[in-house]
């Protein structure tokens, strides 16, 4: 049996774009000898000192709330749990739209509500949603967090990819390629993403992500 390469991802599981890769790496799986190994970082922490809007503050408040409860989910069952558990609640986030256009406390209920039954359909504690309200995790995610990020530097986000001592912030990509396509493009990213010296490829963002 060929050996899969280990594969590390960064994400927050608000971020749309982040979950458009993630499906990718997901699709590159089937075709590509890679092995996913999923680490939490945080839009709130790498935005805590910036001047944002009032609006994004207060989504940022829900991304803590939820790698609160991602993080609480490893430090109980293992950090096997992180893939299956970003998926249960990536697709309830985005696909599913759960949380809708609510706002205020009802969006506070939104996400916690949808937290729990991510956590419930995996057979997972459901009272871990508690962790939403808790800063009892806010160091280990912290330190997720720096673990990412200082692969990369601060001027990024995520999501981001690490294979043996590359890494890197993106691919940014919408829909998720699919098959053999999903793997072509994982060849590309490791050309260039290897190629000593190589910083950035970059254009404006033509479309929103699209959930299929």
């Amino acid at each position: 049996m060929t050996e899969r390469t280990p594969v590390d991802f960064w994400f927050d599981p608000l971020c749309p774009w982040a979950w458009m890769t993630s499906r990718w790496i997901h699709e590159v799986q089937k075709v590509r000898e890679i092995e996913p190994r999923w680490h939490i970082m945080s839009l709130a922490v790498l935005n805590e000192d910036k001047d944002i809007s009032d609006d994004y503050r207060a989504v940022l408040k829900d991304a803590m709330a939820s790698v609160r409860v991602l993080q609480a989910a490893a430090e109980k069952y293992g950090d096997d749990v992180l893939g299956d558990l970003y998926t249960a609640i990536g697709t309830r986030f985005h696909n599913e739209a759960a949380l809708g256009d609510t706002k205020g406390e009802d969006r506070v209920a939104a996400v916690r509500r949808t937290l729990g039954e991510a956590l419930e359909s995996l057979g997972l504690d459901p009272g871990l949603v508690a962790a939403a309200d808790s800063t009892q995790y806010d160091d280990a995610v912290r330190r997720s967090h720096e673990r990412g990020i200082t692969l990369v530097g601060q001027e990024v986000g995520t999501p981001i990819i690490r294979v043996g001592d590359v890494a890197y912030f993106g691919p940014v990509v919408s829909p998720a390629p699919k098959g053999e396509a999903a793997g072509k493009l994982w060849d590309g990213v490791l050309l260039v993403a290897g190629t000593d010296g190589f910083f950035e490829l970059k254009r404006s963002r033509t479309r929103e992500p699209v959930f299929t």
